[in-house]
């Protein structure tokens, strides 16, 4: 297997596109993508577009043809990948691997979502598509209402407080400040998070994700192809797993399974180790699975997550500076395209590309959860290829 590097990245800003179509994002962050490496579109090979439900969001599917049509990409194999909210972080890993198996040199991993045109209720449903429609959907249950069973069980557990989850968001809110692309540019408070409505208890408002439009493209390219190109980052490891779809079948319901088989594949492949990572961009679509996260990638012990954020360990430059994007909760979560938009974080916090949220990193972790942990894909990167 060859070495495979990122050479350019794009995105849209996140937020509510009303005059935007899906193929008009699409299209815009794979432009920003090619520009940014500075290459052609005849260059790409093959494309990977990550998009959960195009058809019950927009009313467009098929949307492997739309892209590369709308592109200007007619004739190259164009595929669409489809793991609920973990479609842009597999759309991303599907490039890479496509590269380094040699078929390919130049490769676009894209990642798109148009979610603001339906109704509240109605993105709620689509949504829970992402769950067992048998034994959860149509029993009435939301993934707010999944997330909050799994908050419960950790603050039952571990003696987790709504204060510690309240601080993840606030991180990320102040994180999203410096960012141009974020949906919600603006402070919170504690406070504010523990005052905002509550949507199922324990988690409130300020706990959870928006409903958000948004597109992210990134160019892949073999070891070869970029050592031509200013500065590349690396792909050090990669890992996929998935878990029972339910979560009443899941082993535990304060840890992700699929997560830490993921990050063990991830370590073990990049030759890293949690303490290496300087800046990690986390699945945070409600609070509580920020916390998760950092126990089950190995940032800190288990039910030690709320104590960790306490003692400031996740703010910029700190000992993991985590979603200096402002994470799913405040750069926003236009689902198919949040893997890719982490990927294009990583990749300008490793060039030193973040101008005012730029923090020292020499590596970083993506982690991308589909549904409420059936699917998960962590990713590794660097500013060097790893000595084979």
């Amino acid at each position: 297997m060859r070495d495979v590097a990122v050479v350019g990245v794009g995105e849209t800003a996140f937020g509510e596109h009303w005059e935007k179509s899906l193929r008009d994002l699409s299209v815009a962050a794979g432009v920003a993508a090619i520009r940014d490496a500075g290459i052609e579109g005849a260059d790409i090979e093959a494309m990977y577009i990550g998009n959960m439900s195009g058809g019950r969001f927009a009313g467009q599917e098929h949307l492997a043809a739309l892209a590369a049509d709308q592109s200007g990409l007619v004739g190259i194999p164009s595929t669409r990948v489809e793991a609920a909210c973990a479609s842009g972080g597999l759309a991303f890993r599907q490039a890479c691997l496509a590269v380094a198996s040699g078929r390919y040199d130049i490769v676009i991993a894209a990642g798109a979502e148009k979610m603001t045109d339906l109704q509240t209720v109605d993105v709620t449903t689509t949504l829970m598509g992402a769950g067992d429609q048998e034994w959860e959907g149509w029993l009435g249950m939301s993934f707010p209402g999944l997330y909050a069973l799994m908050a419960r069980r950790h603050m039952y557990e571990y003696g987790t407080t709504k204060e510690q989850m309240a601080l993840f968001s606030v991180n990320g809110h102040k994180n999203a400040v410096l960012n141009p692309n974020a949906q919600f540019r603006f402070e919170i408070t504690v406070e504010d998070v523990l005052k905002s409505a509550l949507v199922a208890d324990p988690l409130r408002l300020l706990d959870c994700s928006p409903i958000t439009d948004g597109a992210a493209a990134v160019i892949v390219a073999s070891k070869d192809i970029a050592k031509k190109f200013k500065n590349p980052i690396w792909l050090l490891g990669s890992g996929q797993a998935t878990d029972a779809l339910a979560l009443h079948d899941r082993k535990s319901l304060t840890s992700l399974r699929a997560a830490k088989i993921a990050a063990k594949q991830a370590y073990k492949q990049s030759r890293t180790v949690p303490e290496k990572i300087d800046v990690a961009e986390v699945h945070d679509c409600f609070s509580i699975n920020g916390l998760i996260a950092l126990e089950d990638l190995g940032f800190c012990g288990v039910g030690k997550s709320g104590k960790f954020i306490e003692e400031g360990n996740i703010k910029r430059g700190a000992a993991v500076s985590i979603n200096t994007s402002g994470g799913l909760k405040a750069k926003g979560h236009p689902v198919g395209a949040t893997g890719v938009s982490q990927i294009v974080e990583i990749v300008k916090q490793l060039r030193g590309d973040a101008k005012k949220r730029q923090v020292h990193a020499d590596f970083g972790l993506t982690h991308n959860v589909g549904g409420s942990g059936a699917t998960v894909v962590v990713n590794i990167l660097g500013k060097d290829p790893i000595e084979r």
